[in-house]
């Protein structure tokens, strides 16, 4: 009777140790951790999205560039119309029908070039992400050709 009170109370303490709460304090590297994603996070611009442009070196002419243009509508075909259609329509990303009044040139260029980021960062991006269920994939574009599919997003917007 003696050895079973002793193996209880082995096991009894065994059972505590093993479900003791989780009562970790929070290390300072974990601390720091947190403060960093905050401050990349309150960084964000979210009119210039992350990324090398910006005001300064994108400058549009308030007449749409046709060469420009015609060039960013091949290059969309190649690497972007499989997933965005002209109109408001969604197809696997949102439609593109009006995305140069609803965002700045930069912004796109931004987001065109460097996407991971800005959907990690933006959270209209994260919205839309859940509403489409699939991250735009980097294309590697050059920025002349995502120049030109700007121009091309513009003539599509109706700017001649």
């Amino acid at each position: 009777m003696r050895n079973i009170k002793i193996i209880l109370v082995f096991a009894t303490l065994a059972f505590v140790i093993a479900c003791g709460g989780n009562n970790q304090k929070p290390t300072p590297d974990s601390n720091a951790s947190s403060v960093q994603k905050k401050s990349e996070v309150s960084d964000y611009d979210p009119n210039r999205g992350e990324g090398k442009f910006n005001e300064q070196n994108v400058i549009l002419d308030a007449s749409l560039n046709k060469a420009f243009a015609d060039a960013g509508e091949i290059a969309s075909g190649v690497k972007c119309t499989s997933c965005h259609k002209m109109s408001s329509e969604r197809l696997v990303g949102p439609g593109w029908k009006g995305v140069t009044e609803r965002r700045t040139p930069y912004w796109l260029m931004n987001f065109i070039t460097n996407p991971d980021p800005m959907i990690d960062k933006d959270p209209e991006l994260q919205a839309q992400l859940e509403l489409c269920l699939v991250r735009m994939p980097n294309q590697s574009l050059a920025d002349e050709e995502a120049r030109n599919i700007l121009e091309f997003m513009r003539k599509n917007d109706g700017v001649k």
